[in-house]
């Protein structure tokens, strides 16, 4: 999570990222690691799963909580098995649908959700506030 943020968005401190995995960790999160054979502490991508409930319908889903590649493994199908496999856990459970949250300036995510049939539902709008 950290080296997605710290990719898009460089010289910021990260360290509240982990308050965020302590709080959604657990055994209902599933998580897949992508590691080179020749070294299992090397990781070239991941996928962490959680559930959401969609505001419309109240029906649960499958929530992707981070799809990472490492930029050196990019445009080589890793993302794309990642998503496959978060589908069909999605399945497994009798989810509908499989959402996310991409930042807007994260072009190769987005280019490869749109290639792969994942289309907008909703927009997040955020305005600084200035203070005194």
């Amino acid at each position: 999570m950290q080296r997605t943020y710290e990719e898009l968005y460089p010289g910021h401190d990260y360290q509240h990222l982990r308050a965020v995995i302590d709080q959604y960790w657990s055994t209902d999160t599933p998580y897949w690691l992508v590691t080179p054979e020749h070294n299992a502490h090397e990781f070239l991508a991941c996928l962490w799963l959680g559930t959401a409930v969609d505001q419309v319908t109240g029906d649960a889903y499958t929530h992707i909580f981070i799809l990472y590649v490492d930029p050196e493994y990019r445009q080589q199908g890793l993302g794309t098995a990642l998503l496959q496999k978060a589908e069909d856990w999605a399945a497994q459970q009798g989810d509908q649908q499989v959402g996310l949250q991409v930042f807007t300036n994260a072009h190769p995510a987005l280019s490869l959700y749109e290639k792969l049939g994942y289309q907008p539902k909703a927009h997040l709008l955020v305005k600084p506030i200035q203070t005194q």
